[in-house]
């Protein structure tokens, strides 16, 4: 709500989305999910064991991925974009004892500037919020830090993802009526499903992209996040 207070400079105003910025949008999400499974796809053999079957059926979802963002492309949605964190996520929130303070307000590293400076929903930072929950769940269960034994795995997997459906829940539970009286998000709740369901999805595939460039052996993390957006479906 702070960054859409100002609705007289042009780089702070909201906007509402208009269809040639939801198909941008569309563009962008759909082009980064080609570069993200081409990636995958060249390198699955050389990822370890472990990794290599989760990314086998995250390359199995890549039609149903393209069929998500069609979504986005064919509906027009009541909604506005505006200036966002970026890079929202639980690493930049600090707790003071008393308050909590936001902070790195650059957007996503590995993201052109001129991308990150574009203006978009604020559910693209309450999906990098969702996000993080699902990797602080994950990095102490799967990530290579001192955490559970490998044969604990499959007993302490149902409650990593119970916390982390239970957190995000209540993190929307808090969020959506705080922002209801500023009118940022689709009033629909169809629309706004879609539009969250979009910037979850785009996230995680950022997330693989990432690892993949940077930390392969942490890439198990987000297809895991990717897969479990499907789950209910499957």
């Amino acid at each position: 709500m702070a960054l859409a207070s100002d609705p007289v400079k042009p780089e702070l105003a909201p906007e509402p989305v208009s269809d040639f910025s939801r198909q941008a949008l569309y563009q962008a999400m759909r082009s980064l999910a080609n570069d993200t499974f081409s990636v995958l796809r060249q390198r699955l053999a050389g990822l370890p064991t472990a990794i290599r079957e989760d990314a086998r059926k995250v390359l199995e979802l890549e039609g149903e991925v393209r069929n998500r963002f069609r979504l986005l492309r064919d509906r027009r949605i009541a909604a506005i974009h505006l200036r966002c964190h970026g890079d929202y996520r639980l690493g930049q929130v600090l707790h003071t004892g008393k308050d909590f303070i936001i902070i790195d307000f650059e957007g996503e590293p590995a993201r052109p500037l001129g991308v990150r400076r574009l203006k978009g929903s604020p559910l693209r930072d309450v999906a990098g919020m969702l996000r993080s929950f699902h990797d602080a769940a994950y990095t102490a269960l799967l990530g290579p830090v001192p955490g559970a034994r490998p044969e604990d795995v499959p007993t302490l997997e149902p409650w990593a993802r119970f916390w982390y459906r239970a957190v995000s829940a209540a993190f929307l539970k808090g969020y959506l009526p705080a922002v209801a009286s500023a009118s940022l998000l689709p009033q629909a709740p169809a629309e706004l499903g879609i539009l969250l369901d979009a910037y979850l999805l785009d996230k995680a595939i950022y997330e693989i992209g990432y690892e993949l460039n940077n930390r392969p052996e942490w890439a198990q993390i987000p297809l895991k996040g990717l897969l479990e957006l499907f789950e209910a479906e499957r």
